[in-house]
């Protein structure tokens, strides 16, 4: 529930929702499904969001083995720990897990290019902002 994200995260729980539908429908002929909740991933599109570069994200080659995971072994989901984390969180305390994403969205302002701005001078960090983000790995502030 990444703030400043609603409507990506909505279009990838239709895919997901479709995935579960799918899924139903194929089961009898082996035709499986795998939802992957990919962290952010250090690849050039997240590059122009230079706060990003202070921020824990998994490599392309990490973000590739969860892919290969998910074709080998064909589970139903995979996630990081800090995503099932989340996700129980949420099903057992939403408002607790709302609190946490508000505290991480007002710690983290908008990017330059958010706000209108071409600047391309990285934004200075603080202390309890690398804590949080190394906290919430995977997280897209």
């Amino acid at each position: 529930n990444a703030p400043r994200f609603s409507a990506y995260v909505a279009s990838k729980s239709a895919l997901d929702a479709f995935s579960r539908c799918a899924a139903a429908e194929w089961s009898d002929r082996n035709v499986t499904f795998t939802t992957i909740n990919m962290p952010l991933v250090k690849t050039p599109m997240i590059a122009p969001t230079k706060i990003y570069d202070s921020v824990p994200t998994l490599t392309p080659d990490e973000a590739a083995d969860m892919v290969a995971e998910a074709i080998v072994y064909r589970p139903k989901r995979i996630a990081t720990r800090l995503g099932i984390f989340a996700q129980v969180l949420h099903a057992l305390a939403p408002k607790m897990g709302e609190i946490v994403m508000n505290t991480g969205y007002r710690m983290f302002p908008d990017s330059p290019a958010a706000a209108g701005s071409r600047s391309g001078q990285k934004p200075k960090v603080s202390t309890e902002q690398v804590a949080f983000a190394a906290i919430m790995r995977g997280i897209y502030w």
